[in-house]
C-alpha cells in the first residue's frame, strides 16, 4: 500500500498540552489555566503548568520529529503567549518563541503547519464573554494577522481553529472543558462566533501572505443504536450538529436545516446572533479541510438531552484506553462522505488528527511496547488508503500525538504519544509505535 507523491506525513501537538512555562515570556493566563486550577475540574487536580516543558525542550522534540522521518509538524500557537490579554500589540517574546520553533523545524527539513486556536482562549477575553461575545471573532482576526505577518513567509499552512464543535459542546454546552459553562442550546453563539472568527481569520492570514489556509474539524459518523425511528432521527440531528454545523457554512454558505429547526423550536432567540453578511464571511474559500477522526457516534434518542440524543460507544468493538471505540472504517466513511456531500466545493482533505490512548509504560529494559497503538494506526492508515481509492481528495495524514501530554480534563492519566514522556523527569522514550510509524512513512505509507 502506497500513497501518492507529495502526500504529507506528519505528527501533531497543541500548545497548552505540551509547552508548560505558563508564566514565562510574558504569557498571559488562558481559560485552561483557570479551569485546570479550579478544584474538581481536571482529574487529579493536574494542570498544564509544566506539561512536557516543550517551551524549553523544543529542540529535543524537533530532533525526535526529524528521526521519525515525517515531512511536517502540526503545532498550535498559544494566543495568550502572543497577546496576553487577547487584544492589542503582540508580545515580542511570544512571537520570538514561535520564530525559534519554526526555524528549528525548517533546519530539520520539516514543514511547519500552524494552528492558531487550539482551545487556549485568553482569560481576559473569556471574562468579556468569550466565544459568546461577537467581539471575540474580531479579536481573533487581529491575532491571526499578527501571527500570519510573522510566520507566513516560512509556514507551509495555517489552520484557524481546532475542533470548534468540541469548544462549543464541551466548553459551553456541557461544561466538561474550559470555560466550564453548561448552557445547552444557549451555546449556539459560541458556534456562530467561532465560524465568524474562522472566516475573518482566513482573510487576515491571506492578507498577511499565508500560502495555505484551512481549519481542523472533528468528524464522527452518526450511527443509530437501533432501527427505531426515534434513534434514526436522533442520529440525523447528531450528524448535523457534529459534522455539518461547522462545515456547511464554510462550503455551502448556510447552516444545516436540522440545526436551524432545533433552534427555532427550542431556542429561537439564539438565531439572533446571525447577522447579514456573516455566512458570506464564513464561506471564504479554503485551501484544505482538516479532518480529526477518532470514533463514530453511537446514537440513542434521549428526551433528557437538550440535543435530543445520547451518544455512546459502538458495541462489540475494541476500545482504547480512553474507552473510545476502534472503528477504522469510520474514517473511510468520513472522508468519502465529505466528498459526496460537498462535491466540487470539497477542498483537499488532510487527516489532521488520528491516534489512540493506551496505558503504556517502559518495561524493565526501557522499551515501551505499544502493539495496540501499532494495530490501531495500521488499520486507520489502511482506512485512509481505502478512502483514496474511492475518490476522496486526501492529501495528508498527521498522527496524534508526537508526545504523551496533558490530556485536557483527563490530566496526565491518558497517553496518546508515539513518544513516552516521564512527567517527573521529562525523559522522552520513543515507543515501538514510533519506530513502526517511521518505517511506514519511509515505505510511502
Amino acid at each position: 500500500m502506497t500513497f501518492p507523491d507529495g502526500f504529507v506525513w506528519g505528527a501533531a501537538t497543541a500548545a497548552y498540552q505540551i509547552e508548560g512555562a505558563v508564566q514565562e515570556g510574558g504569557r498571559g493566563p488562558s481559560i485552561w489555566d483557570t479551569f485546570a486550577h479550579t478544584p474538581g475540574r481536571v482529574r487529579g487536580g493536574q494542570t498544564g503548568d509544566v506539561a512536557c516543558d516543550h517551551y524549553h525542550r523544543f529542540a529535543e522534540d524537533v530532533a525526535l520529529l526529524r528521526e521519525l522521518g515525517v515531512g511536517a509538524y502540526r503545532f498550535s500557537v498559544s494566543w495568550p503567549r502572543v497577546q496576553p490579554g487577547g487584544r492589542g500589540r503582540a508580545n515580542p517574546a511570544g512571537l520570538a518563541f514561535y520564530d525559534r520553533l519554526t526555524d528549528e523545524l525548517l533546519a530539520a527539513g520539516l514543514e511547519p503547519w500552524v494552528t492558531l486556536f487550539h482551545w487556549d482562549l485568553p482569560q481576559e477575553l473569556e471574562d468579556a464573554g468569550g466565544w459568546l461575545n461577537r467581539d471575540t471573532a474580531h479579536r481573533f482576526e487581529d491575532y491571526a494577522y499578527l501571527v500570519g505577518e510573522r510566520l507566513a513567509d516560512r509556514a507551509a499552512a495555517f489552520m484557524t481553529l481546532n475542533e470548534p464543535f468540541v469548544v462549543m459542546a464541551l466548553g459551553y454546552a456541557l461544561g466538561v472543558h474550559a470555560p466550564g459553562k453548561t448552557l445547552g442550546l444557549g451555546a449556539f453563539p459560541a458556534a456562530h462566533h467561532q465560524l465568524l472568527a474562522h472566516g475573518l481569520g482566513v482573510r487576515a492570514l491571506r492578507e498577511a501572505g499565508a500560502r495555505q489556509v484551512g481549519l481542523a474539524n472533528t468528524y464522527a459518523p452518526a450511527w443509530p443504536a437501533s432501527d427505531r425511528d426515534a434513534d434514526h432521527r436522533a442520529a440525523d440531528l447528531t450528524d448535523a450538529l457534529h459534522n455539518h454545523l461547522f462545515t456547511d457554512p464554510l462550503l455551502r454558505g448556510e447552516y444545516p436545516a436540522p440545526v436551524l429547526d432545533l433552534l427555532s423550536e427550542r431556542a429561537p432567540e439564539m438565531l439572533d446572533v446571525v447577522r447579514p453578511g456573516d455566512l458570506a464571511v464564513m464561506a471564504t474559500p479554503l485551501d484544505f479541510l482538516g479532518v480529526n477522526y477518532y470514533q463514530p457516534d453511537w446514537v440513542k434518542a434521549s428526551a433528557a438531552s437538550p440535543f435530543g440524543a445520547e451518544v455512546g460507544t459502538v458495541p462489540g468493538r475494541p476500545q482504547t484506553g480512553l474507552g473510545w471505540s476502534v472503528v477504522p472504517e469510520g474514517l473511510t466513511q468520513t472522508l468519502t462522505g465529505l466528498k459526496a456531500r460537498y462535491g466540487e466545493t470539497c477542498p483537499p482533505l488532510i487527516v489532521t488528527e488520528n491516534g489512540c490512548v493506551w496505558p503504556d509504560t517502559p518495561g524493565a529494559d526501557g522499551r515501551v511496547r505499544d502493539d495496540f497503538r501499532i494495530r490501531y494506526l495500521d488499520a486507520h492508515i489502511q482506512a485512509a488508503q481505502d478512502a483514496l481509492t474511492q475518490g476522496a481528495p486526501l492529501k495528508g495524514y498527521f498522527v496524534w500525538s508526537l508526545l504523551d501530554n496533558f490530556e485536557w480534563a483527563e490530566g496526565y492519566s491518558q497517553r496518546f504519544g508515539l513518544v513516552h514522556v516521564d512527567f517527573e523527569t521529562q525523559v522522552r522514550t520513543p515507543k515501538d509505535s514510533y519506530f513502526w510509524f517511521r518505517e511506514r512513512v519511509k515505505g510511502g505509507g
